[in-house]
């Protein structure tokens, strides 16, 4: 995903999702779940996350995503900024198909 520009994001492209569970997937092997607490053109900052390393898992990434929708996050993060460089997709928790 290239580089989301704050005048997209002061538009309120995301708005809807503040405040909500959200998964982000990223370029590298990682998922990252929490409630999405701000956004700006360089990062988006979560509480309440789960940074998971899919290399330290049996679980692909569908199934990882989908347990998290079943289980809840698993916290192990109080808070993270993530950069939007490395995001490949963003999506509301509630929205996982199970």
């Amino acid at each position: 995903m290239a580089e989301l520009d704050a005048t997209m994001l002061t538009q309120g492209e995301l708005s809807h999702m503040l405040g909500e569970n959200v998964v982000l997937d990223t370029v590298d092997n990682y998922v990252i779940a929490g409630r999405l607490v701000s956004v700006n053109g360089v990062f988006a900052t979560l509480a309440d996350a789960d940074v998971h390393d899919l290399r330290d898992s049996k679980s692909s990434r569908e199934l990882y995503v989908i347990e998290t929708r079943r289980l809840g996050v698993r916290v192990n993060r109080k808070q993270v900024l993530v950069r939007w460089q490395e995001v490949v997709a963003l999506s509301c928790l509630a929205d996982v198909v199970i």
